[in-house]
């Protein structure tokens, strides 16, 4: 692991590092703030994965995160969104919602992409294990996950799918069910091809009708979100929840857009509310 950058903030230390990845086949560039802590201490991780477009830099200098954390003694990692470098493919037409900075945190089975595209092997087992392994402080047995969008889609079904590492799981205007949606359907096509039924293991709410649960889910979402209605549905994410019997959170924000002004708004109360399951003082 190579150490891109170290900055000293709220007493802590806020990283950001690299590399070789096993599970992409590139380098992968991540960050970590780690918050004054005694020496031998176990401090839970929170990891917050990132929306379409963007790297681990946006969360890490827009997201207003480090006071908190700070404050309440949490290990904040932020990965990338996709591989990168030289000879990974990306979008035939350049768009912005497939290929580089848009990975969707999966496993992609189709050619070209299956080659680097690994997102979720790197974000569930490799990239966890590093930091294990490199942040002796980090206490494992206590991890959460968040994210935004695109990312908020990969922390509903990650903490779906693996209920037993995640003690909370929340999200900022995520992408609750792509099968259902523009921006999912073109993803997990080009990704995993057309068979609809490899979807929904990376779709919330189909994890949900499928009989996935956790205890609680936490959202919030941009009353005045450009994508609100046509990619996000947080109505769909409702239903389901509603119907498993899953307490669900959602507060839809007037005036908010899907921005980090939203993200970092909001953000405190995310962490509050991660914090309180990390340290098993938050009902179910």
């Amino acid at each position: 692991m190579e150490t891109v950058s170290t900055n000293r903030a709220f007493g802590g230390v806020q990283g950001v590092y690299r590399h070789a990845s096993a599970a992409t086949g590139t380098d992968m560039t991540f960050s970590v703030y780690v918050p004054p802590h005694a020496e031998g201490a176990k401090l839970p991780v929170v990891w917050y994965l990132s929306g379409l477009t963007c790297t681990h830099a946006n969360v890490t200098e827009k997201g207003e995160f480090r006071a908190l954390c700070a404050e309440l003694g949490l290990i904040f990692v932020a990965p990338d969104t996709s591989p990168r470098g030289e000879g990974v493919a990306d979008d035939p037409d350049g768009a912005y919602d497939f290929g580089l900075g848009a990975g969707f945190y999966v496993d992609a089975t189709q050619a070209p992409f299956a080659a680097n595209y690994r997102m979720w092997s790197y974000v569930t087992d490799e990239l966890p294990a590093l930091i294990a392994a490199q942040f002796p402080m980090a206490d494992m047995d206590r991890q959460s996950i968040m994210g935004h969008s695109m990312g908020g889609h990969g922390a509903l079904t990650i903490g779906l799918r693996l209920p037993d590492r995640f003690k909370a799981v929340s999200a900022f205007a995520p992408i609750v069910a792509p099968s259902q949606v523009p921006w999912g359907q073109k993803a997990l096509g080009g990704y995993l091809g057309e068979d609809k039924g490899a979807w929904r293991q990376h779709d919330a709410v189909a994890l949900i009708e499928d009989g996935a649960r956790v205890p609680a889910l936490l959202v919030d979402q941009g009353a005045a979100d450009s994508f609100l209605d046509k990619e996000l549905r947080p109505d769909l994410l409702r239903s389901a929840c509603e119907a498993a019997g899953i307490p669900l959170t959602l507060t839809l924000r007037d005036g908010y857009d899907h921005s980090y002004y939203f993200i970092s708004t909001f953000m405190a109360d995310h962490l509050r509310w991660h914090a309180a399951r990390l340290t098993g003082e938050g009902r179910a």
